[in-house]
């Protein structure tokens, strides 16, 4: 698939790092970005520790969407991302802007993104024309309900089903709007809008749902909450084992990109994935 100036091979893993320039982010939030301003330093130094350890993305967000998560303005997120994407537009990686905001997208274009990677999956007003005329792929994920509202007793009569009518739905209105069909990903959305029973039974069937939608997966379990419960980690950094095993499970179902804080050890069972794979 095309991101702007580079190529991915999503026929194999790949691995995609987080950058939250944000102080509230559920995992990271408050080391990028402090009561001084972004760390550009930081930053820059993380981004090329995740480049070089093989990240062949790197997600630039600068609005928390983790639960009970509240929304910043449209200005403060440019102010947030837009000195980043320009810093980093240097290495040799794809530059993801995560963000639903139009006004990010539109700028973002301009500043080397090749990727847009919005939560509400472009239902913001503005956002699905603002991705459209980039050109640019876009990612679109399920959430039942709003950062703030989501994880208010979540449920589903068919969680599999009802996901897959949704990114349907949502895939409908991209090539309506001119997105082509070959430039649009997928995610499930592990956490949002989910109980944990939920997030098991997605990853479980995982398979059933890459095989409905047709379309490549990324999937972002990295450090979450549904990490912990299964196996007591009760702190995010106490989670990246067992965020290493469920994005294992979901790339043997059919999942091409994970999304991680933790790239190196990712790397390095999306190694063994692809050899698996590569025998079946």
């Amino acid at each position: 698939m095309q991101f702007g100036k580079y190529i991915l091979d999503l026929s194999e893993p790949q691995v995609m790092g987080i950058l939250n320039v944000t102080p509230d982010s559920f995992s990271d939030g408050g080391e990028l970005l402090t009561s001084q301003g972004l760390q550009l330093d930081v930053i820059r130094s993380r981004a090329e520790a995740m480049v070089t350890a093989g990240a062949s993305i790197l997600d630039i967000g600068g609005e928390s969407t983790r639960p009970g998560a509240t929304l910043v303005s449209a200005q403060e997120e440019l102010d947030r991302v837009l000195p980043v994407l320009e810093m980093l537009q240097d290495l040799p990686v794809i530059l993801s802007l995560d963000t639903s905001n139009p006004d990010l997208i539109t700028a973002g274009a301009k500043f080397g993104a090749g990727l847009i990677n919005d939560v509400r999956a472009l239902r913001r007003p503005g956002a699905l024309e603002a991705a459209a005329a980039t050109g640019l792929p876009v990612c679109l994920m399920h959430m039942q309900g709003q950062p703030s509202t989501m994880q208010e007793a979540p449920t589903y009569e068919a969680l599999i089903a009802q996901i897959a009518d949704f990114l349907q739905e949502r895939v409908a209105a991209c090539l309506e709007a001119g997105i082509s069909n070959t430039q649009i990903l997928l995610d499930p959305g592990f956490g949002f809008g989910k109980t944990l029973a939920h997030n098991v039974e997605l990853l479980a069937g995982l398979d059933k749902l890459h095989e409905s939608l047709g379309k490549p997966l990324l999937i972002g379990v990295s450090r979450k909450r549904m990490l912990g419960f299964l196996t007591g980690g009760k702190v995010e950094k106490e989670r990246v084992d067992a965020g290493l095993a469920a994005a294992v499970v979901a790339v043997m179902k059919g999942a091409c990109i994970v999304r991680t804080h933790d790239v190196a050890p990712t790397v390095d069972a999306m190694k063994i994935c692809k050899a698996v794979l590569a025998v079946n």
